[in-house]
């Protein structure tokens, strides 16, 4: 099994039009040789991520929840603050969701790997 990497731009594109191709790549779906219980995914590099675009008002009103595992510890940041602090966790929490819910997803998002700004 040969793996390829694919270099994406990220800027101006959509954040989860983007992470559904780059969740293609990283199964393999696009592979002629494609089979759902094989890990034959290819490399994916993502730059740029600080360009991506956001539509609508999802950036001031996307809520994402976590729990810190404290009592009373239900937390909540938006969109727009992940963003600015750190946009490569947006998009691996996207493309995490997309990627199937079983002990091929752990590998699969090991190989996405994510630049803020042009690779150089």
């Amino acid at each position: 099994m040969e793996r390829k990497t694919h270099t994406i731009d990220a800027s101006g594109k959509s954040l989860g039009r983007l992470a559904s191709a780059v969740a293609v790549l990283l199964r393999g779906k696009h592979k002629a040789t494609f089979e759902r219980h094989i890990d034959a995914g290819d490399i994916v590099v993502v730059c740029n991520l600080d360009a991506l675009k956001i539509t609508g008002t999802k950036r001031e009103n996307k809520e994402y929840y976590y729990h810190t595992g404290h009592p009373g510890g239900f937390k909540t940041s938006v969109l727009g603050n992940m963003m600015e602090k750190n946009p490569g966790s947006v998009f691996r929490l996207a493309v995490y969701g997309m990627l199937p819910k079983n002990k091929l997803r752990a590998p699969m998002i090991k190989r996405l790997i994510m630049h803020r700004g042009q690779i150089k």
